[in-house]
């Protein structure tokens, strides 16, 4: 995969812009490659063509559950019974894809027990089944930027999604979160970075083509 710094690079070498350029700044060039990357994620999403790359996604291993009630999992009306879990802490942010945030797996902390996606609307309509006992399946959905799973007595949960968010709190190896920006990987397939670089350079060449007073951009946190 592609690092945000090898991105940049290459964006620059197309442009032959200098780094002295007021406005084609590493930071403006950086959320340009961001910007249509994620607009083609979308596209790939919506013809199914991600899940199987594997490379794009990130793993969080150890996703932290707590108890919470039926009202702030986003259920009401439903049996008794029910139980809930929360991911403790807010997921770092996910990338939205056409059908939401774009998560690959959840599960069991070793894989062996995958967990299907829904929302709370359809899970109280699936528990008002009468066949809904003989429903052995694990269920989960995302909700105000926390995972939420019923019916399960885990203490954790693994993740598989592409993320934007800072997701070094949920690594047991804290290294990542001193991991310098540009040489984080781009979670975009490698044979969309030609079309994006195109839709980069197009707008930037633009950009740099128009008079500007040279603003200060004092904090770029790419320079």
């Amino acid at each position: 995969m592609t690092t945000i710094g090898e991105a940049i690079s290459r964006v620059r070498n197309t442009l032959k812009a200098v780094k002295e350029d007021p406005f084609l700044t590493d930071r403006v060039i950086y959320y340009s490659i961001i910007k249509y990357g994620q607009t083609l994620l979308k596209r790939e999403d919506n013809q199914y063509r991600l899940m199987k790359i594997s490379s794009i996604f990130s793993v969080l291993p150890y996703v932290e559950m707590i108890d919470v009630d039926k009202i702030e999992a986003g259920c009401t009306g439903i049996y008794s019974g029910c139980y809930f879990k929360r991911s403790k802490e807010k997921m770092p942010t996910i990338l939205d894809g056409v059908f939401g945030p774009i998560i690959r797996t959840v599960s069991s902390i070793d894989g062996s027990i995958e967990m299907f996606r829904t929302d709370p609307g359809t899970w109280v309509s699936m528990t008002r089944s009468t066949t809904f006992k003989y429903n052995k399946n694990f269920y989960f959905w995302f909700l105000n930027g926390y995972l939420y799973a019923p019916n399960i007595d885990w203490d954790a949960i693994r993740v598989e999604a592409i993320f934007e968010g800072d997701k070094s709190e949920y690594l047991c190896d804290k290294a990542d979160a001193c991991e310098v920006k540009q040489d984080q990987q781009l979670a975009f397939p490698e044979y969309l970075f030609s079309e994006i670089e195109q839709y980069v350079v197009k707008e930037l060449t633009l950009i740099a083509s128009i008079p500007t007073d040279g603003a200060d951009d004092g904090q770029n946190a790419f320079r």
